[in-house]
């Protein structure tokens, strides 16, 4: 099963970059690989057994992933489960572990593990969705720091002026220019027997 591991530094706590990333009213503010993210039956708070609904951008064919929180400790690590199949993956899950570096210093690491479908074409396919993935992971750890970086996880969301509701993430706004590439990205790749 294909795996792949990034990893970057941002000045901030392990706290409010476990809160910016896990707060799906503020996501596409800084999520450049999402379209739309919302949670599920009702949810209003990301957690163990809540699922959500991530669609992609048109770099992921607007795939929508619907997802399980298996593991939720505020700080330190989030994990998530694909709880469907959609084209092309047949498992698919992602961790991410916050480590602390120093005063309001860390590293996020983000952590993935997936299976291709069909079975068939997996050895063709698994490469090249892990190179895809990988980049995208990049690109959205990027997003995230320039956002926490440049004070904008601090600011309130914007309510919305019909309903008073939190904004809905529906549609991608436009994005601020990401930092410099990660100082550690590799991929990990077990070795059979």
């Amino acid at each position: 099963m294909p795996r792949g591991t990034c990893s970057i530094e941002i000045a901030a706590s392990c706290e409010v970059v476990f809160d910016v990333v896990h707060d799906y009213a503020r996501r596409l503010e800084w999520d450049s690989m999402l379209s739309e993210a919302t949670l599920l039956d009702g949810a209003t708070a990301a957690g163990v057994s809540v699922r959500s609904r991530c669609v992609g951008t048109w770099k992921g064919a607007f795939q929508p992933m619907e997802t399980e929180y298996i593991r939720f400790e505020r700080g330190r690590v989030a994990a998530v489960r694909l709880t469907h199949r959609p084209a092309l993956f047949d498992h698919f899950a992602a961790t991410i572990r916050h480590e602390p570096l120093g005063v309001a210093r860390s590293r996020a690491t983000y952590i993935f593990s997936f299976r291709a479908r069909p079975r068939l074409l997996a050895p063709l396919l698994e490469p090249l969705m892990k190179h895809m993935i990988g980049r995208e992971v990049r690109t959205r750890l990027r997003s995230l720091r320039a956002y926490v970086e440049s004070g904008s996880a601090k600011r309130p969301a914007a309510p919305n002026t019909t309903t008073g509701a939190p904004p809905a993430n529906s549609r991608r706004p436009s994005t601020t220019a990401c930092g410099p590439a990660p100082r550690r990205c590799r991929p990990r790749s077990r070795r059979r027997p």
